[in-house]
């Protein structure tokens, strides 16, 4: 019972996640995490469909959709400028709602681990946040495991934003460039 009480909050971030990823599933909306579908979000209506991609990019974030799915459909419909502006925002507003909503549900849950190695991490964590989110967000950008890890890492949530605002332009603008190059290679725009 003392070990359950120990992992309460891993325990309910997980199942958190496997309800929300069952509710998507079940209600099909999964399926609307494609790159055709997000396009036409953006196509039909700037404004709202901007809007649609942030909240369908958080929420995808949320249940595990590579962030990269989303800068294709931005780059591929607003070109590089705009869809890396576009996919710069709708990042930062993702990996912020994953980190509050996680944070909410995990607290610091990964601070109770019985793990050295776990320990050791969070430690240098500790000694220099902003630059580890930095170079975190330059290696592994909106993956959703990084913005989990980090939400129940018990950092604070002024050096969590500065990391992530500071480390996601760089491969932001790599990724544009080569969903560009690609594109134009394919004749796609």
């Amino acid at each position: 019972m003392l070990l359950l009480r120990k992992y309460q909050r891993l325990i309910a971030v997980v199942l958190f996640l496997a309800v929300l990823y069952a509710i998507f599933a079940l209600t099909g909306l999964k399926d609307h995490f494609n790159l055709a579908f997000l396009q036409q979000q953006i196509l039909e209506n700037r404004l709202e469909g901007l809007l649609v991609f942030v909240l369908l990019f958080a929420l995808g974030n949320l249940i595990q959709i590579p962030g990269w799915l989303f800068l294709a459909a931005a780059v591929l419909t607003l070109g590089r400028g705009l869809g890396g502006i576009a996919t710069y925002v709708a990042a930062s507003i993702s990996c912020v709602a994953t980190f509050l909503i996680i944070r909410f549900v995990g607290g610091d849950a990964l601070r109770r681990l019985d793990n050295r190695i776990a320990l050791t991490l969070l430690a240098r964590l500790d000694i220099r946040p902003v630059a580890s989110i930095v170079l975190l967000r330059m290696l592994f950008q909106t993956v959703p495991a990084l913005n989990y890890a980090l939400a129940m890492s018990g950092v604070r949530f002024r050096p969590y934003l500065i990391g992530t605002l500071l480390g996601l332009p760089l491969p932001i603008l790599l990724y544009c460039l080569f969903f560009d190059y690609l594109a134009k290679a394919l004749k796609l725009l």
